[in-house]
């Protein structure tokens, strides 16, 4: 399968490839960023990809993202412009984030809106309001739990069980 360009933003944390798609406007970017800098106040590793643009490709069986020639390491910060970043060539895409609509959100989503296909693999998927609110990078990183455990104090042997606070 060749590879496609598309309108987004991805991330990586931990091992974890997140793709950030939505209008212009929507927030990818200030999200993008929002989540790299959470990880890495954590103690994790944490890169920016792609800003605006990305290039997807199938490599064994999996989605992997990257910048496109000339784009990497240029991230968008709103009202400072294009930024030099530290950044990571591609990932592997483990989480899709739409930034839907206030408006356009179900209340109640189907079960299948959880998932979906992009390049012919299977992903988790997200939706979020647009323009990203506030508690959105813990609703990311939440669904990314099991795989970023490793971000807990002590590490992933001390980290809470996903969907748990840790706290008692």
């Amino acid at each position: 399968m060749s590879a496609e360009t598309i309108h987004g933003s991805c991330v990586l944390l931990g091992a974890a490839g997140v793709v950030l798609r939505g209008a212009s406007g929507a927030g990818k970017s200030r999200l993008g960023d929002d989540l790299v800098a959470r990880v890495r106040r954590l103690g994790g590793y944490a890169a920016h990809v792609a800003d605006d643009r990305l290039v997807l490709s199938v490599r064994g069986g999996r989605l992997v993202a990257g910048p496109p020639a000339g784009l990497a390491g240029l991230w968008e910060v709103r009202g400072e412009g294009i930024q030099q970043v530290d950044h990571a060539p591609d990932a592997v895409v483990r989480l899709l984030v739409d930034l839907v609509a206030e408006k356009d959100m179900p209340r109640l989503p189907e079960a299948g809106e959880a998932s979906t296909c992009l390049k012919g693999v299977m992903l988790a998927r997200l939706a979020v309001p647009a323009p990203a609110p506030e508690g959105s990078v813990e609703r990311v990183l939440a669904h990314l739990a099991g795989d970023l455990r490793f971000l807990a104090p002590g590490g992933p042997r001390n980290a809470p069980a996903p969907g748990r606070s840790g706290e008692g």
